[in-house]
């Protein structure tokens, strides 16, 4: 690793970060719920959703009393629901071990639900100043171009001995902010997709990969696993009032959410109106909407899907499904993202 890149990196990012509702903010509760959010997620995506959750939720007590079902609908669209109710349970943990303050060690920061090495490593440097490294997949794709390293950065060790290195490199007064370089580098300079900017790289007359020219190789990184393909027909079951949806199993895959009912196959519009009239209901009209799909982390879901009108959700059998009222069906129940394209039928009249 070269020497002394911390002067010309915190003079850069001085100059050019980018003005976020958590930054600059020494409020460990606002690193931490950004950190979270910003696991799988744009930072432009997560803008709103930080600012909507602080606002109703400022501070981890009202996180800890808050109900599940609320913190859900705040997630919404942010997928990988089981981030929030780790935060909840930490949240908890901070309230009863912690006076409702979060930690300042990196260790204990660790032992919290939810909480690994990186975002310890942020709250630790950025809210309380400990010198602490921060490494997320754009501090391991600036180290792996800067020092030309050529190990798969999907594996510990690498992230470890990343970790030592930058240790040593960090500003004693400022790592928090060194941390927060690092990562911006690698978010609008040394970018994941598309060609990075080296002209415009403070630490570029650093950087080996220039210099040999082999950004592109760099970070090494093992090919994931294929998804599995799922085909599954979506149901959009209607009266003249509201929509069944239904609440998905408490563990596996979307854990406790709310779903439109579906089953695994596509099926026909016979089978369709089979499956439906299976259910107790009597169907009066069927309509096939558009295909979608959705790609999960190791799954993808093909879908079709109808919108069937019956005669009365009523006639269901009590307990399977819930039926929601056409005015409120955005303001109670989360229902995945990956039902995104079939939920906008919810507010719609069955023609």
């Amino acid at each position: 690793m070269p020497e002394n890149i911390a002067e010309p990196l915190l003079k850069w990012y001085d100059k050019n970060k980018r003005i976020l509702p958590w930054r600059d903010k020494d409020n460990a509760y606002y690193t931490w719920v950004s950190e979270i959010m910003l696991q799988q997620t744009r930072v432009e995506a997560v803008k709103p959703y930080f600012q909507r959750f602080i606002q109703e939720l400022p501070d981890v007590a009202a996180l800890a009393a808050a109900p599940e079902e609320r913190i859900i609908k705040l997630w919404e669209g942010l997928g990988y629901y089981s981030r929030v109710r780790n935060m909840q349970k930490a949240a908890v943990q901070v309230m009863e071990e912690y006076g409702g303050r979060m930690p300042e060690d990196f260790e204990t920061l660790l032992s919290l639900k939810g909480i690994g090495r990186y975002t310890a490593g942020a709250i630790a440097s950025i809210a309380y100043g400990k010198k602490v490294p921060a490494v997320d997949g754009n501090v391991l794709r600036v180290y792996a171009r800067l020092t030309e390293n050529r190990g798969d950065i999907m594996k510990q060790s690498v992230r470890k001995s990343v970790e030592n290195d930058l240790t040593g490199q960090m500003s004693e007064d400022r790592p928090g902010d060194f941390n927060q370089a690092m990562m911006e580098l690698g978010a609008v300079v040394c970018v994941p997709n598309g060609a990075a900017k080296c002209e415009e790289c403070p630490l570029g007359h650093f950087c080996l990969a220039r210099k040999h020219g082999t950004v592109e190789e760099l970070p090494v990184k093992a090919p994931k696993k294929a998804r599995t393909i799922e085909q599954r027909t979506v149901l959009v079951i209607q009266d003249g009032v509201g929509t069944a949806i239904r609440k998905r199993p408490d563990t596996g895959l979307l854990a406790g959410l709310y779903e439109l009912p579906n089953v695994e196959g596509h099926l026909t519009e016979k089978a369709a109106l089979a499956r439906v009239k299976a259910m107790g209901l009597e169907p009066l009209r069927i309509e096939a909407l558009p295909d979608a799909k959705h790609i999960f982390s190791h799954i993808e879901w093909r879908m079709c899907a109808y919108r069937i009108a019956v005669s009365s959700l009523e006639e269901a059998p009590q307990g399977e499904f819930l039926f929601v009222d056409k005015r409120e069906s955005d303001k109670k129940y989360a229902i995945p993202s990956a039902f995104r394209t079939y939920t906008r039928y919810m507010k719609e009249e069955n023609s």
